[in-house]
């Protein structure tokens, strides 16, 4: 895609004064997939446990010519199958969808987990029916384990594709 080529994105770690970006995504059009928009109570917590994550980074992302903020991403551990791997997820700003930057940050954060070398796997669980999402899980290599059911937000089942990266190498990764 054009964009790609002509845009690129940086990961800044999450702080204090990016409040204001969760409130951006709490829109029911950015959350349609997610049970739906949180309670300013519940935002503030998930702000603080994004500024206080012991484990993994969240970030904001901004456009790397210029710095304007397009949208978030992250990592964290979550307990999966018979062990602990990363989760990944993200979210960008209705304005600037279609540009090809959830996957380009989807592929930055892949590399920040990497580098953080505490577990071999990076998943993804978008809704079967979030079709952007698992279009940024392909175009950002990850690869399709299957279908799988998945409690998110705590409460709220929801049918979600399992993606997934090795971060051991490129055994997992989409050609």
């Amino acid at each position: 895609m054009d964009a790609e080529k002509a845009e690129g994105v940086r990961l800044v770690p999450w702080a204090e004064g990016d409040f204001w970006l969760l409130e951006r995504n709490n829109s029911p059009e950015m959350t349609e997939h997610l049970g739906g928009p949180e309670s300013e109570e519940k935002l503030a917590g998930r702000h603080r446990r994004y500024v206080e994550l012991a484990t993994g980074q969240m970030y904001r992302v901004t456009l790397a010519d210029g710095g304007e903020t397009v949208g978030s991403v992250g990592f964290w551990e979550r307990k999966w199958r018979d062990g602990t791997v990363w989760e990944t997820g993200w979210g960008v700003l209705p304005e600037f969808q279609g540009r090809g930057l959830a996957a380009l940050a989807a592929r930055a954060v892949v590399e920040a987990a990497r580098a953080e070398g505490r577990h071999r796997y990076l998943h993804a669980f978008p809704s079967v029916e979030h079709l952007a999402s698992n279009s940024v899980c392909r175009r950002a290599g990850f690869m399709l384990l299957g279908q799988v059911d998945f409690e998110y937000p705590k409460g709220h089942w929801i049918t979600s594709n399992d993606w997934r990266v090795d971060l051991a190498g490129d055994g997992d990764r989409a050609p």
